[in-house]
């Protein structure tokens, strides 16, 4: 992590951790992309190290964070869910727009929430929710009603599941501004 701060135009790091899987997800934020292509050479071997560390290999996704919103700070102990899906052709921006408009309000009534993002890739058609919650024993006692939202949302906006699954927040030092 100090390594990454250190490199112009990083703005933080999280890391996700699924224990039983042994699935990690590094995620690293950049003022632009610019900024992240002209520190590619600089995070290569940090994250080359990393993986070692691990004890795995990694791959490498660039998204665009479209939405972002934090309604509390993440306390030690925080939980994620993550669900990828695939948007149909042309419809990201109205997907994201329906994100905005309707899943957000939905997330904020479960309980433990904390915050939301959404990222896109607009050249294969995927995006990724991510809601974190204070613990996972709120993660747990809504997963019922988060499943039965992501299920009307996902046929509300045409979407398709690809992959959920649940994480702890082993780190969380992001300062990525407010973008909703």
């Amino acid at each position: 992590m100090p390594a990454l701060r250190d490199i112009d135009g990083c703005v933080g790091l999280s890391l996700l951790v699924d224990r039983q899987s042994g699935r990690c997800i590094a995620t690293s934020s950049w003022e632009s992309a610019e900024a992240m292509q002209a520190a590619t050479g600089q995070v290569q071997p940090i994250r080359d190290r990393a993986a070692a560390i691990f004890g795995g290999s990694g791959t490498v996704e660039e998204w665009d964070i479209a939405v972002l919103h934090r309604d509390h700070r993440t306390p030690d102990g925080s939980c994620v869910r993550a669900t990828w899906v695939q948007v149909p052709p042309g419809a990201m921006d109205q997907g994201i727009d329906y994100y905005k408009a309707t899943v957000l309000s939905d997330m904020e009534t479960l309980e433990g929430f904390c915050s939301a993002s959404l990222m896109v890739d607009r050249r294969s058609g995927r995006a990724v929710s991510c809601a974190t919650f204070d613990s996972l024993a709120a993660l747990q006692r809504g997963r019922d009603q988060a499943t039965q939202l992501k299920m009307k949302s996902m046929a509300a906006a045409g979407v398709q599941e690809l992959d959920e699954c649940e994480f702890e927040l082993a780190l969380a030092h992001l300062r990525v501004p407010e973008l909703v």
